[in-house]
């Protein structure tokens, strides 16, 4: 997706260097994702996809150096402790549905999986 650069200045700030989404853009997007946008849905997803622009650039302007990076927030756990970040349950192995039973439900099968209808046309 091509972005155009600019933001509106708040607050006496100067120019910004936020990317914005165009509306050459959301048509894309929503063709890609096979959405009918309505003409009043064009210009609102325009302006909320902006909106997000802008509060990801806000958060990009945070001093972050003192902050250590962590790759999930389960990262948090071994270093606030059990107490601090709670008690994470133990993975159980539990008994699955059976195969056969639930094909046996199925509108169509190769008798290992299900077969469904190609939904992608491109």
């Amino acid at each position: 997706m091509k972005l155009r650069q600019g933001r509106r200045p708040r607050n006496g700030e100067e120019q910004g260097m936020t990317a914005k989404v165009t509306v050459e853009d959301v048509e894309r997007v929503a063709e890609l994702a096979h959405l009918e946008l309505t003409p009043d849905e064009t210009p609102r997803m325009l302006h909320d996809l902006n909106a997000i622009l802008d509060h990801v650039a806000e958060l990009n302007e945070l001093d972050t150096s003192g902050v250590a990076p962590l790759a999930q927030v389960s990262e948090l756990h071994s270093e606030l402790g059990d107490a601090a970040a709670g008690e994470l349950r133990t993975d159980l192995t539990l008994p699955s549905l059976d195969r056969a039973v639930v094909l046996a439900q199925a509108p169509e099968t190769d008798g290992v999986f299900f077969k469904v209808p190609k939904v992608i046309e491109r």
